[in-house]
């Protein structure tokens, strides 16, 4: 679970302007993610941008999903049900129990 937290934390510290490039998770890259995180923050985007959803499509939505339930999410201003009707938005089927 520490491990997972830190991860999350990570992602976000470099998602931040000015924040690291080249980082990866569940295989969405820093711009697949900086692209999605207008539709999973308040006030969301909707619908998700076409750069998010093509971002989406090659993720690992398994391991996306495997980071739900982080009650760090909303810490960075990520919410969590918003994060997990992404999918949908972009016409995706999410992995079972997600």
């Amino acid at each position: 679970m520490e491990v997972k937290l830190m991860v999350v934390m990570v992602v976000m510290v470099c998602c931040m302007p000015k924040g690291c490039k080249g980082l990866s998770l569940c295989n969405m890259n820093e711009d697949g993610l900086e692209a999605c995180k207008p539709s999973v923050t308040q006030p969301p985007v909707d619908p998700p941008s076409t750069d998010c959803c093509n971002a989406l499509a090659g993720a690992d939505l398994k391991c996306l999903c495997s980071y739900k339930n982080s009650s760090q999410l909303p810490f960075f201003g990520i919410d969590p049900i918003l994060a997990a009707s992404l999918p949908a938005k972009c016409h995706l089927t999410p992995p079972d129990n997600c």
